[in-house]
Formats: structure tokens, C-alpha cells, sequence
């Protein structure tokens, strides 16, 4: 047990390690609340002590939400060495997010927007006080959960922070090497001399590099084997970057290096966010300081990009759901030029259904008065042309077509076997809901489940591998233990792999041709609907003059013949049956949306 006057903590409750320090987790003595301690180690001491001095300086200037609050500095009670104690952040650091297998492939799009928005309004924060961090990276991002249940990231760990006008004499202390930019990297890792100054850029780029991983999981700039090891490689990478690129892999030993404009296959954000992040990534993610955006453009452009309502529409023929970033002030014109890019059908093709109904939107009509939507209630596309049924790609989530609506004009068919025919499509044992049946769904299977146990497996094993890595040396029956692990890792991948291509991937493509299919049915069908609403149209124009004659002076009224009697009494038997197939349509809807 150690202690200061007001806290004491346990040495065996570490939550983190540094370089110059361990950060425990402690207790106030008379309130019991938790607190992390940053305690100092002896090889914090060699250095100068203004040095020293210049975390506490720091942290007593910052107050934000989005940076972790320094509550105290005292004096550990045997040492007399200096404290820190700080605000505690029980659920670790955006590291420790990354790190679960769940996000392999990078955060979900509401996390990662947090993420995007707590870390820029901390940068903001230390921007007003000319404070440049020199050591961004998830490890030094933590996470607590709000009292609305959603997560908060603060920046932490300021033992690298100075002010803008200081001397940057030693730069090679600080920095995590894969998140350093390339003019640091070249002094701090590969120890090579040079008299370039470093502005607040480089924290540009440590930001720029974060939020890459933090979006897909995987770091942008990788050597063969990985930039620990490959450091002359990863130098060569960083600093050779053609300008508007986003990552760079070198994936065979010796082999040339693959530049990417955008994020993998597998990341999980959607393309409409994606088409926003990636110009901004590449524009932070330059070597050369006059080339990179200065703070005041990135501040403008992530908050743009914050700023803005996403409108979720469904493309029933392209079997994807799209993401539309569009200001709240943005007319419906903008709207549906931007559907127009991400989904290519144009505007003029577009028909969209909500909730069952024909949604028309007025081309000055503002987003903010757009139905809400959500994943589970979208907005639904349909193309007045046949399209090729796209899906997604299979590294990403697969979704499935989840919705069909098509709205008829609210007006009568007299056309009874015509309606007859198009009823016996929507009803049970009709050509569309039978084939619906057959295509409109997977087949039960428990694939998805064999596959996570696969993966809970491989899970075990990986954190295993992380328990013995970090052991000198195994004993014996460990090590023996941790060959049969790799074996077992092996096969449960094989198998996983085997199912998803063998099994669950090929009733995708067939479920996607299936749908295609259908869909060629479902334009078939709406001809028909259309080209029975234009002969309804022009028989209720006949049928209002036939009306009008009848309000008129007697005189001018000619006598109404049978015939015509018999023509108005049907018509309002076709209104009720029309009514009826209206009704019949809108619960098809609804059995087709789930």
C-alpha cells in the first residue's frame, strides 16, 4: 500500500505503465470514490526538472469535458515524489475498445462519430491554449459512459505536451512510433539528426492515423511484418505518400507498396461517411507540414461533417442500405442528387416509398421536415427502370432485402378482371407473395452461430497468445499447451472460412439472383398498375361530366339511360373492391417490410 496525505493505492492495481510512470487505480481516504494516480518512477527524475513540472503546469491550465480532469498534486508519503491525481476512467482506453474481437474491422458508425467529436472538441481545447499533445494515439484516448448511457472519450497523458513557442530538443523521448509523424519518426525510431521544427502538425498526423484505426481496425501505413520490425520501410512509406491517398501496405517482403484513396472493403462505416472522412484524412495525413491543412481548416471541415443529419434509404433493387450526410438545410434536390451518386440511379427514375405509401418530396422541401429514419424504417428506392441487383460485397455486413412496398393511386380501376389479376399477385398463392416465399429469405440454417462459436474460440486462444507473450519464458506444459493452440487456431479458422464461402456465401449470390429476379416481376406488375390508373383517370373524367349533367337545370339533363345507371352502379362496386385492394396491398406491405 502506498499513499499521499488525502489518497492511497495499492501496487498490485495497475492500470497503466509507462515510460516515466504507472498509473494506478486509488482511493480517496475519506470518501472511498476512485481515482487514477499517476506515480513517477526514478527514470522520470533524470530529467530536467522543468521538464518535469510541465505535465502539472499543463493539466492545471485544461478544463473539458473531453480531457481527463487532474483533481490534485501531492507528495507520495515516503518518496516526497510528486502525484498526479486524476479523474478515473473505468472502461480503459479507445486501445481497449479496438481490442475486442467485435471491432476487428473498426468501431460501429454511431461509436466512431463519438469518437470523431470528443477528440476534436479536445484538440479545440488544448488549440486555445497553443498546447501541442506529441503523443495521440487510442492508448491515450479514454472512455467512461455518460449519464445517458453513451460513451465519452477525454484525452490523457500530457507528459509529452508542451507549449507552441517552446524548444524541441527532445523529441526522440516522446511519441508512439506507428502514430509519430514522418519528420519525428526519423529522429525518435531510426535516430537520425536534423534541425527541422515541428509545428502542431504533428499531432495532425498522430490524429489522422488514430482515426484510421479507429474506423477500420488496422493501422494505414504497414510494412511487411509489421512497422516494428520493418522501420526503414515504414520510414519510406510515411514520407513517400502520394498526396490524397489514405494508407499504404506493403503485403509481400520486399514488395511494392499499395496506395489506397480509400478504406478498405471491411471497414465498417458506410460510404456516406466514408466520402466525407477520407478527404479529410487525406489532407492531415501529409508529410510535407506545408501541404497539411492547418487546425482551423480540420476544426472546420470534421465539424461539417458533424453537423450533418444522415436520411438511411433502402435500395430494394440494389439489396443495400445507404447513408445519405446531408445538412438539415439541404433541399430535397441536393438530397436526391446525392442518392443519385451513391446508389447510380437518377433522379429522374427515383421513387420513394415510406412506411408503405409514396413519399414526394418537393424540390425545395428542407431535410429537416424528411421522415425520420432509421436502420429498421428507412426510406425505400425504388427505380422506375430495371437495375442490377448489386448486394454487398462480402467482407461487409450482409443485408438482406427487408422491404418491398408499391403504392397505387387512390382512385378507381373500372376494370374488374384487370383488378381481379392484379389482387391474385399480391394475395396468398399469388405470383409474387408464392415467389417471395421462396426468394425473399435465407434459408434457415445455423450458420452465423457455428461461425461465432468458431470465432469465441479463436477469441480464446488470441488473448491466451497475449497472456504468453507477455511471459519471458513459458514452462514446459504452457509451451507445449501454446503448440496445440496453434494448431486448433488453424483449423477453427479453416472452418470458419469454409462456411462462410461454402455455405453462407454462396446463398447470398443465390439469394441475389433470386431477388433480381422478382424485382423483374415487381416492375412487370407496376406497368400494369400505372397503365390501369391512366385508364381509371380517364373514365372518372367521364364519369364527373356524367355528374355534372346530373346537378344541371332539368332542362339541360338528358334522361339517364339504363346503361348509364348500370355504369354508375358499377363503378361503385369497382370503388369498394378497388378499397379493399388497397387494403390488401398495404398489409402485403407490411408482411413484406419484416
Amino acid at each position: 500500500m502506498q499513499s499521499t496525505a488525502n489518497y492511497l493505492w495499492l501496487i498490485s492495481d495497475l492500470l497503466g505503465q509507462g515510460a516515466t510512470a504507472n498509473v494506478y487505480r486509488g482511493r480517496h481516504k475519506k470518501t472511498g470514490d476512485l481515482y487514477a494516480v499517476k506515480v513517477f518512477n526514478n527514470l522520470s527524475f533524470l530529467r530536467p526538472l522543468d521538464v518535469q513540472m510541465r505535465e502539472f503546469e499543463v493539466l492545471k491550465k485544461l478544463n473539458h469535458k473531453n480531457i481527463v480532469k487532474l483533481f490534485a498534486v501531492e507528495e507520495e508519503s515516503n518518496t516526497r515524489h510528486k502525484v498526479l491525481v486524476m479523474e478515473y476512467c473505468p472502461c480503459g482506453s479507445l486501445y481497449t475498445v479496438l481490442e475486442e474481437s467485435s471491432n476487428a474491422y473498426g468501431l460501429p458508425e454511431d461509436e466512431f462519430l463519438i469518437v470523431l467529436q470528443d477528440v476534436v472538441a479536445g484538440m479545440n481545447h488544448l488549440r486555445e491554449y497553443g498546447i501541442v499533445h506529441r503523443d495521440i494515439k487510442p492508448g491515450n484516448i479514454m472512455r467512461v459512459i455518460g449519464e445517458d448511457g453513451r460513451s465519452v472519450y477525454k484525452l490523457t497523458d500530457f507528459g509529452a505536451a508542451r507549449e507552441l513557442d517552446d524548444d524541441e530538443q527532445f523529441v526522440s523521448l516522446y511519441g508512439t512510433e506507428e502514430y509519430l509523424h514522418p519528420d519525428m519518426y526519423e529522429r525518435a525510431v531510426l535516430r537520425k539528426e536534423h534541425q527541422k521544427k515541428y509545428g502542431a502538425t504533428v499531432d495532425l498526423w498522430s490524429i489522422g492515423v488514430t482515426f484510421f484505426h479507429a474506423a477500420t481496425g488496422s493501422l494505414p501505413f504497414r510494412p511487411f511484418e509489421g512497422p516494428r520490425r520493418n522501420k526503414e520501410v515504414m520510414y519510406k512509406i510515411i514520407t513517400e505518400k502520394p498526396s490524397g491517398t489514405v494508407s499504404g501496405q506493403q503485403k509481400f517482403e520486399n514488395g511494392k507498396i499499395e496506395w489506397s484513396t480509400e478504406m478498405p472493403v471491411s471497414c465498417n462505416l458506410s460510404k456516406g461517411l466514408q466520402s466525407l472522412l477520407t478527404p479529410v484524412l487525406a489532407n492531415i495525413l501529409e508529410a510535407d507540414q506545408e501541404k497539411c491543412w492547418g487546425f482551423d481548416q480540420f476544426f472546420a471541415e470534421t465539424s461539417d461533417i458533424l453537423h450533418r443529419t444522415v436520411v438511411l434509404v433502402f435500395s430494394l433493387q440494389q439489396a443495400t442500405l445507404h447513408y445519405i450526410y446531408i445538412h438539415q438545410y439541404n433541399t430535397a434536390t441536393l438530397f436526391q442528387e446525392l442518392l443519385s451518386r451513391r446508389c447510380s440511379i437518377p433522379v429522374h427514375n427515383q421513387e420513394l416509398l415510406y412506411e408503405g405509401r409514396r413519399l414526394q418530396l418537393e424540390p425545395n422541401r428542407q431535410a429537416q421536415t424528411f421522415p425520420r429514419t432509421s436502420r429498421d424504417n428507412p426510406i425505400m428506392l425504388l427505380s422506375r427502370e430495371s437495375v442490377a441487383t448489386v448486394g454487398l460485397i462480402f467482407e461487409d455486413r450482409l443485408w438482406l432485402i427487408g422491404c418491398l412496398s408499391v403504392q397505387i393511386s387512390n382512385s378507381l380501376v373500372p376494370m374488374e378482371q384487370t383488378v381481379q389479376d392484379i389482387k391474385s399477385k399480391f394475395l396468398s398463392g399469388g405470383v409474387l407473395t408464392d415467389s417471395w416465399t421462396q426468394a425473399g429469405t435465407h434459408p434457415e440454417d445455423r450458420n452465423v452461430e457455428r461461425i461465432k462459436v468458431l470465432l469465441d474460440s479463436i477469441t480464446a486462444i488470441y488473448h491466451q497468445f497475449k497472456k504468453d507473450k507477455a511471459e519471458r519464458r513459458l514452462p514446459y506444459n504452457e509451451e507445449q499447451i501454446h503448440k496445440f493452440d496453434k494448431q486448433k487456431l488453424v483449423f477453427h479458422a479453416t472452418k470458419a472460412r469454409s462456411l462462410f464461402t461454402e455455405e453462407c456465401a454462396m446463398k447470398y449470390r443465390l439469394f441475389i439472383s433470386k431477388s433480381e429476379e422478382w424485382m423483374r416481376k415487381v416492375h412487370h406488375v407496376r406497368k400494369q398498375l400505372i397503365g390501369l390508373t391512366s385508364q381509371f383517370n380517364s373514365v372518372e373524367k367521364e364519369v364527373s361530366m356524367v355528374m355534372e349533367r346530373d346537378d344541371s337545370p332539368p332542362s339541360q339533363c338528358p334522361v339517364l339511360t339504363l346503361s348509364t345507371l348500370s355504369v354508375i352502379s358499377r363503378m361503385k362496386k369497382l370503388k369498394e373492391e378497388m378499397e379493399g385492394v388497397v387494403k390488401e396491398l398495404a398489409e402485403n406491405n407490411h408482411f413484406l417490410e419484416r
